[in-house]
Protein backbone atom coordinates (compact mmCIF):
# COMPACT_ATOMS: atom_id res chain seq x y z
CA UNK A 1 0.00 0.00 0.00
CA UNK A 2 1.44 3.55 -1.08
CA UNK A 3 1.70 6.08 1.40
CA UNK A 4 -1.04 8.57 0.06
CA UNK A 5 -3.77 5.43 0.47
CA UNK A 6 -2.30 5.56 4.30
CA UNK A 7 -2.94 9.64 4.58
CA UNK A 8 -6.49 8.82 2.87
CA UNK A 9 -7.47 6.19 5.66
CA UNK A 10 -6.31 8.24 8.41
CA UNK A 11 -7.89 10.80 7.29
CA UNK A 12 -11.72 8.66 7.17
CA UNK A 13 -11.15 7.20 10.37
CA UNK A 14 -12.97 10.37 11.30
CA UNK A 15 -16.72 9.81 11.28
CA UNK A 16 -17.72 13.16 10.20
CA UNK A 17 -15.13 12.82 7.39
CA UNK A 18 -16.25 9.60 6.48
CA UNK A 19 -19.94 10.84 6.40
CA UNK A 20 -19.23 14.46 4.16
CA UNK A 21 -18.02 11.38 1.76
CA UNK A 22 -21.05 9.61 1.56
CA UNK A 23 -22.93 12.55 1.25
CA UNK A 24 -20.97 13.41 -1.51
CA UNK A 25 -20.39 10.68 -3.45
CA UNK A 26 -24.17 10.49 -4.32
CA UNK A 27 -23.53 13.23 -6.68
CA UNK A 28 -25.13 16.03 -4.63
CA UNK A 29 -23.02 19.59 -3.85
CA UNK A 30 -23.26 20.85 -0.65
CA UNK A 31 -22.32 23.85 0.94
CA UNK A 32 -20.59 24.34 4.84
CA UNK A 33 -24.07 25.15 6.03
CA UNK A 34 -25.61 22.33 4.54
CA UNK A 35 -23.64 19.92 5.60
CA UNK A 36 -22.74 21.05 9.16
CA UNK A 37 -26.53 20.84 9.43
CA UNK A 38 -26.54 17.36 8.26
CA UNK A 39 -23.87 16.85 10.82
CA UNK A 40 -25.04 18.55 13.51
CA UNK A 41 -21.72 20.03 14.27
CA UNK A 42 -20.30 23.40 13.58
CA UNK A 43 -19.50 25.42 10.99
CA UNK A 44 -15.86 25.73 11.96
CA UNK A 45 -15.81 22.23 12.80
CA UNK A 46 -17.46 20.90 9.36
CA UNK A 47 -14.94 23.75 7.49
CA UNK A 48 -11.63 22.01 9.38
CA UNK A 49 -12.92 18.92 7.52
CA UNK A 50 -13.75 20.12 4.16
CA UNK A 51 -9.87 21.28 4.02
CA UNK A 52 -8.43 18.33 4.92
CA UNK A 53 -10.47 16.05 2.50
CA UNK A 54 -9.87 19.10 -0.23
CA UNK A 55 -6.03 18.84 0.55
CA UNK A 56 -6.24 15.27 -0.47
CA UNK A 57 -8.32 15.46 -3.85
CA UNK A 58 -11.44 13.73 -2.28
CA UNK A 59 -13.40 16.64 -3.09
CA UNK A 60 -13.95 19.99 -4.17
CA UNK A 61 -15.23 23.04 -4.32
CA UNK A 62 -17.01 25.43 -6.77
CA UNK A 63 -18.15 29.16 -5.86
CA UNK A 64 -21.92 29.99 -7.09
CA UNK A 65 -23.49 33.17 -5.87
CA UNK A 66 -20.77 33.79 -3.16
CA UNK A 67 -21.68 30.50 -1.65
CA UNK A 68 -18.65 27.24 -2.08
CA UNK A 69 -20.56 24.30 -3.03
CA UNK A 70 -18.67 20.85 -2.33
CA UNK A 71 -18.43 17.52 -4.04
CA UNK A 72 -16.71 14.76 -4.70
CA UNK A 73 -13.76 15.64 -6.99
CA UNK A 74 -13.22 13.61 -10.03
CA UNK A 75 -9.11 13.50 -9.07
CA UNK A 76 -9.52 11.42 -6.14
CA UNK A 77 -8.28 8.06 -6.64
CA UNK A 78 -9.97 5.44 -8.84
CA UNK A 79 -10.51 2.87 -6.66
CA UNK A 80 -11.90 5.01 -4.08
CA UNK A 81 -15.60 5.03 -4.61
CA UNK A 82 -15.79 1.64 -4.49
CA UNK A 83 -13.69 1.10 -1.23
CA UNK A 84 -16.14 3.51 -0.02
CA UNK A 85 -19.05 1.73 -1.10
CA UNK A 86 -17.88 -1.57 0.95
CA UNK A 87 -17.65 0.64 4.53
Amino acid sequence: MNKKWVIIFKALANINRLKIIEMLLSGESLTVTQISNRLDISIKSTSKHLIILQNLNLLEGEGKNGRVFYKFSKSAPSDFKNIIKLL
